[in-house]
């Protein structure tokens, strides 16, 4: 989930399933993007499953790599990304996935498995999808939202907010020069970093959790956002749309894991199957907000879910956007130089 999040650090989690005394319960450790579950059904499994979550979060797909790579600490289920996935995959980190004790996993559209990043979904089951794009105040964009250069026009200076991430906002810049989001080659690399500095004069910040109360409170006029924070910021405020550039855009897929060390794999995999029971996958994608490819699930939720632009994303946007590759080191070098250079320039 390259998305924006809140922090949250529930390590035992919930009191409602008797506290985090000691028991003899089994316990399974859940490690999850920030606000990206709903506590409820972790409660649920608890009760259900008559064992203990601890429950811990993470704000980016490196920061869990590091922690999981580096760290004595084991986990039973991860929440990575895409092309995080493809990383742990390649350094051999994770436990192929035994589908016959996920028969949910029928719930899951064609559509969201058999990617790239891991071919026949042998380690990694589907959980949320989304786009980036922007997130719009219609009282206060008067022109077509319907290209990244729209984040370049001078009319709407010191009213832009583009997103602290180093892949996005770099992604951003290469689709609009007509480059690949997943752009190998250092001169088009470097031609997005000076597009970015040029812009620079013209955005209000570089943001990540606080696009939410600048844009509901109308002190910014367009946002670059993932598509399920757009949904929940438009369905708290009735004047904000959302759209994804004609350039293309990033696609991201969210998938659980199951890590190689984990200490418990059996209970890991229940987990997982009772995630994408329709009426828990409902609830989760009610507390969050992204897209599910839970075909079930999307059958229970209440009729103003298909019309929020930011949740119902259409196929034509999908088929333009990329997915991130996990790019090769000495690649990320000169993304990590350019986005030095961007975050000094004035």
């Amino acid at each position: 989930m390259k998305k924006i999040v809140l922090i949250l650090s529930l390590l035992c989690l919930p009191f409602l399933a008797g506290g985090c005394g000691s028991d003899d319960r089994a316990e399974l450790t859940v490690y999850n993007w920030g606000d990206y579950m709903d506590p409820e059904v972790i409660a649920q499994f608890e009760e259900e499953y008559n064992c203990r979550v601890n429950y811990e979060t993470f704000t980016s797909n490196e920061d869990m790599y590091v922690k999981v790579k580096n760290s004595s600490d084991t986990y039973d289920v991860l929440v990575p990304s895409d092309y995080m996935i493809e990383r742990l995959i390649r350094e051999e980190m994770l436990r192929p996935i035994t589908k016959d004790n996920i028969p949910n996993l029928a719930n899951i559209d064609a559509s969201a498995q058999n990617l790239a990043f891991d071919p026949g979904n042998q380690y990694s089951v589907p959980y949320f999808y989304g786009v980036l794009g922007i997130v719009y105040n219609t009282a206060q964009v008067t022109d077509p939202v319907d290209s990244w250069n729209l984040l370049w026009n001078d009319k709407y200076a010191s009213k832009i907010l583009m997103y602290d991430s180093i892949r996005d906002s770099m992604g951003v810049s290469l689709k609009r020069l007509g480059f690949s989001m997943n752009e190998t080659s250092e001169a088009n690399i470097n031609a997005a970093r000076d597009a970015l500095i040029a812009q620079k004069p013209l955005v209000m910040a570089y943001v990540t959790d606080n696009v939410k109360s600048l844009m509901a409170s109308g002190d910014a006029a367009m946002a670059v956002v993932y598509s399920g924070d757009a949904a929940i910021i438009m369905s708290e405020t009735d004047s904000l749309d959302f759209a994804v550039p004609k350039e293309g855009s990033n696609a991201f897929y969210d998938n659980f894991v199951i890590p190689k060390n984990a200490k418990n794999p059996e209970l890991a995999e229940q987990f997982i199957n009772f995630m994408l029971t329709p009426e828990i996958a409902a609830k989760n994608i009610e507390y969050v907000g992204y897209s599910s490819p839970n075909a079930p699930a999307l059958a229970l939720l209440d009729a103003s879910w298909s019309e929020n632009a930011g949740f119902n994303i259409s196929k034509e946007d999908l088929a333009r956007s990329e997915i991130f590759k996990d790019l090769p080191n000495d690649v990320m070098e000169i993304y990590n130089r350019a986005w030095t250079e961007i975050n000094v320039s004035k």
